[in-house]
């Protein structure tokens, strides 16, 4: 069910690879309820993926940038003002990449210079972003910013490995940009802290399907889909939410305030 609760805004959506992906869901609902987009991701996720296919269902053009740099970011946000023809309500930040995962490398055997790349993609590519729109006066009055995280920012899941120090730093961008942010322009900035979903990234975690299943008996709402998180960033996109900023929020089903369900004990008993 559509409210147009985005009528009149227009957005970027950064990392729609294919259709698990929670930025391909939430650019479908952005256009559901009214809303005008720009599509983006870096050249090589544009070849390997299918997002000609969401730009066209959701009449976005696509731009594609490299976020670690900012003349790729500075192009992007010139040519989605220009497609707009003015400022922009909203962005969706949903980027992430390490290599020492995919090379299966260990939390105490990372090698570095693949954890600079980490930390620089992952999270560091968030300031990137709010830093160009800042220099460029890109973002409307009282705009929105959400990118999306993991509670492994705060709470060990050994396989997720150096990512989450790459989450922790990303929703550390969010509140120190956030304040500034606020008190230039009244533009929010906030995390959404996702249940693991079965997206293309999230699969290749080492233990991945294991550990949906345990976060599944461990929230009392069970994981939070993709499509719904889609739902929620939405709202927070909306003027419904126009004084929450710097929040790191958790949509997990309640898993985030669980110490131990019944489900997990009985499991353990057998």
């Amino acid at each position: 069910m559509a409210y147009n609760l985005l009528k009149g805004k227009k957005g970027i959506i950064f990392g729609a690879l294919d259709e698990k992906s929670i930025a391909w869901r939430t650019a479908l609902r952005c256009h559901e309820e009214s809303a005008q987009l720009v599509l983006t991701n870096a050249p090589v996720a544009l070849r390997m993926g299918e997002i000609n296919k969401l730009a066209e269902e959701v009449k976005a053009p696509v731009i594609g940038a490299d976020v670690t740099s900012m003349e790729d970011l500075k192009k992007l946000f010139e040519e989605s003002m220009k497609h707009f023809g003015g400022g922009i309500d909203f962005v969706l930040h949903s980027i992430g990449m390490s290599l020492n995962v995919r090379k299966g490398k260990s939390y105490t055997e990372i090698d570095y210079e693949w954890n600079k790349k980490t930390l620089d993609i992952s999270a560091m590519s968030l300031h990137r972003v709010l830093r160009t729109a800042w220099d460029m006066d890109a973002l409307n009055e009282g705009a929105s910013v959400v990118a999306l995280t993991y509670i492994a920012a705060q709470r060990v899941f050994p396989d997720y490995n150096e990512m989450a120090d790459a989450k922790a730093l990303l929703e550390s961008v969010a509140r120190s940009f956030g304040y500034n942010y606020g008190m230039k322009k009244k533009v929010r900035v906030n995390t959404v802290s996702q249940s693991p979903t079965r997206t293309t990234a999230g699969s290749g975690v080492k233990g991945f399907d294991g550990f949906i299943t345990y976060a599944e008996k461990m929230s009392p709402l069970g994981n939070a889909s993709a499509d719904e998180c889609a739902d929620y960033c939405v709202t927070l996109f909306s003027d419904l939410t126009k004084m929450v900023t710097m929040q790191n929020l958790f949509h997990d089903g309640g898993f985030s305030s669980i110490g131990v369900t019944e489900a997990v004990i009985n499991q353990m008993e057998k």
